[in-house]
């Protein structure tokens, strides 16, 4: 690929290869065409960079052993390249429209052209006004894989053209916080992607401290399979099951069969318990659920859900009870279905309060967690899946282009309708 080197206010390119060069100009985007290749086609401007009003190319021409110069002058040079993006506006107001391509704004910095994303239920929780911190005109999505276009003077262990996995929390490594593995509370960092600054639902996003946020990806993997490490995985795992202390001959109940509780079933099973519960009202997701692993299935909808885990247990509950919804009712149910000296690992993003029935737990010998995913344990599930020990691509269930982005979140709204599980959203070829 050609690439641009900018003197003063000219962008100068040198072809090391005879060719012919011709210079297309279509609004803000400029492309490189080959005469040998007419389909073949280059960006040589990255994204966030200013379109200068002189272009200067040298060519080495077939004819001869001279380097022909020739001046391109370009009428406005005011503008930034636009992209597509998916953009809150308010609660259930969404759009997919332009945006500005983001730009390195600090040293440590990394541009990613997204190539694979999903959509996530936080994405939901923003949408419903669960999460008011998100602000008008911000593009969701904290998930996904990429390449980089682009890094910062600072990152050191990425360079453009590298292929990442983009994790759903940016950390700096160097604050208190980071030091002690809770990225999530990084003081510059954390979960921000989608929420506090722009996220991964477009074609390009910026990600901060870009050396401790992302992740190589092996030459040969499957992408699909790696979208579920940015976020559904370690949250599984990290929040339900290390935060319940899951262990060999454990009695676990997970209450919500979305994504997330499958991704918490699914690793699970690294620890052996005796029987894994899944209680959700969907039908179709609890046939899924006896696919991945689980041992009992409970429909709480024409089920007594409280009654037939006693029924299972010998009248006294589970050893680990995990919330993996995020409304009062799953916290409320935990509470019932936990057995003395268990535990109650909360993992789903709850926007009301919830009552803490204290009156029947106070001398139960019970923990309570909660937990924002820290991703400490991406590398390991990295390898994890890279073995093909664990298949989290049987949670994928749909598939469409990113400008068919709105058409995904109908689907993912509507999952009990749709069959939906996650929804893969690649970029448009």
């Amino acid at each position: 690929m050609l690439q641009p080197k900018k003197f003063k206010n000219s962008w100068c390119i040198k072809s090391p290869k005879p060719l012919f060069l011709k210079i297309k100009c279509t609004g803000f985007h400029l492309k490189w065409e080959r005469q040998i290749s007419p389909a073949t086609l280059f960006q040589p401007l990255r994204a966030g960079t200013w379109i200068t009003r002189k272009l200067i190319i040298i060519s080495r021409v077939p004819n001869g052993h001279h380097l022909k110069k020739r001046e391109t002058r370009i009428g406005c040079a005011s503008k930034s390249i636009s992209m597509k993006a998916l953009v809150y506006h308010g609660p259930g107001k969404k759009t997919w429209e332009e945006k500005p391509r983001p730009s390195i704004q600090k040293a440590s910095d990394a541009v990613v052209r997204i190539t694979k994303t999903t959509i996530c239920g936080t994405d939901l929780h923003i949408l419903k006004g669960d999460v008011p911190e998100v602000t008008d005109g911000r593009i969701l999505g904290h998930e996904g894989v990429g390449i980089i276009e682009e890094t910062g003077s600072s990152v050191t262990n990425f360079k453009p053209g590298d292929h990442v996995l983009i994790s759903c929390i940016s950390s700096c490594g160097k604050c208190d916080f980071c030091k002690r593995g809770m990225y999530s509370h990084c003081e510059q960092g954390g979960w921000i992607l989608g929420h506090l600054i722009d996220g991964t639902q477009a074609e390009y996003v910026r990600i901060p401290h870009a050396d401790n946020s992302l992740y190589h990806i092996p030459e040969g993997a499957d992408e699909e399979a790696l979208v579920m490490l940015s976020d559904i995985l370690p949250t599984g795992f990290e929040c339900g099951v290390l935060n319940g202390q899951v262990k060999p001959g454990d009695t676990v109940a997970i209450v919500g069969a979305g994504p997330v509780g499958l991704a918490a079933l699914l690793t699970a099973q690294f620890y052996a318990p005796a029987e894994i519960i899944m209680i959700d009202p969907d039908d179709n997701r609890l046939t899924v659920s006896k696919k991945l692993g689980a041992t009992q299935t409970i429909n709480n909808s024409t089920q007594n859900a409280i009654d037939r885990v006693k029924e299972l247990t010998g009248n006294k509950g589970v050893d680990v009870a995990i919330e993996a919804v995020g409304i009062p009712a799953t916290f409320e149910l935990c509470q019932y279905l936990v057995a003395a000296g268990g535990h109650i690992a909360n993992v789903g993003v709850h926007g009301k309060s919830a009552a803490l029935h204290l009156e029947l737990l106070w001398a139960h010998n019970i923990t309570i967690t909660t937990r924002l995913v820290d991703t400490v344990t991406t590398p390991m599930l990295l390898k994890t899946v890279q073995s093909k020990k664990l298949n989290s691509k049987q949670l994928i269930t749909h598939h469409f282009s990113l400008s068919e982005i709105m058409k995904a979140y109908d689907t993912f709204e509507h999952a009990a309708k749709e069959r939906a599980l996650k929804v893969i959203i690649s970029a448009d070829r």
